[in-house]
């Protein structure tokens, strides 16, 4: 049998029934209502076979999902009565998601703070793209989002900033007059890469994309390889093989947003913002011409 029915699944399922909807059974789990559809839709792609169909403005349970929401409840009681039985604690995991940028100089911090601040959940981290970070935060697969870029959801705050650095390769030089200066940025939409284009332009600066990247090792892979000049958050701290820039305009820094996912308890909202607002006003300024 290649079939596997996962418990996360099965519990939408069984909350859609209780709930008496998708939109209730989401509220009721602290998930998006796409999330919930989601889940459901890979039951269905599992079993091969439909198991919700439309009815009037609502839907329903097909005669199979009615018959699969009756074995779903069994399972459900067994896996939670098993983890009872063998005093197995409801698993307390803070999954935070982080942008690449400074995340090695910010992350081992904030974790040192928050293991001493929240003793009653392991502390995990998950590094992605902003884009990825806010679709899983609306699933649920992450926490809290730290984003770059200011706060764009209802319940969103401004931790702090993020200032910003030029950087280079040791030999790059400039192109003569009348050149378009190549830029290393990450692959569009992106914060940092709008901010690089947007600085030099307002200072009558050519410019343009030289060589795009999805992650920051391939941003800076392509700045030390001479292909262009880069604009990062490195909280003080050159990368190595690059020099920071100061003959580049200045860039104005970018705030960095701290987003929670819907239901999560505010007081770990509070405990997390307040210590990245520490760690961010601790912080070293940039070194300019550091290697």
């Amino acid at each position: 049998m290649s079939g596997n029915l996962d418990i996360v699944p099965l519990r939408s399922f069984v909350a859609v029934a209780d709930c008496g909807s998708f939109q209730r059974a989401a509220t009721s789990l602290h998930l998006t209502q796409g999330a919930v559809s989601q889940h459901v839709r890979r039951l269905e792609e599992t079993l091969g076979r439909s198991l919700v169909e439309r009815h009037g403005r609502g839907s329903r349970f097909t005669p199979d999902g009615e018959t699969l929401l009756g074995h779903a409840r069994r399972i459900l009681h067994v896996h939670d009565e098993t983890l009872r039985a063998l005093s197995v604690e409801p698993d307390q995991t803070l999954v935070i998601g982080s942008t690449e940028h400074a995340a090695a100089q910010l992350l081992p911090e904030l974790a040192t703070a928050l293991t001493a601040t929240i003793t009653d959940y392991r502390i995990r981290f998950r590094i992605d793209r902003g884009a990825q970070l806010r679709s899983q935060l609306g699933d649920g697969r992450v926490d809290l989002a730290l984003l770059i870029g200011p706060p764009d959801e209802p319940d969103a705050r401004t931790v702090g900033e993020l200032e910003l650095t030029w950087y280079a390769a040791p030999g790059w030089q400039r192109p003569g007059r009348g050149q378009p200066i190549p830029i290393a940025a990450f692959d569009a939409p992106c914060a940092l890469r709008t901010r690089a284009l947007e600085t030099l332009a307002a200072s009558g600066v050519a410019a343009e994309v030289g060589a795009e990247a999805a992650h920051l090792a391939g941003v800076q892979a392509a700045v030390r390889a001479g292909l262009g000049i880069g604009l990062m958050a490195t909280l003080g701290q050159c990368p190595e093989g690059l020099v920071a820039r100061e003959d580049l305009p200045a860039a104005h820094p970018l705030p960095l947003s701290l987003s929670p996912r819907r239901g999560l308890p505010a007081g770990l909202a509070d405990a997390t913002a307040a210590s990245l607002t520490r760690l961010l006003a601790t912080t070293p300024t940039p070194l300019l011409g550091a290697a």
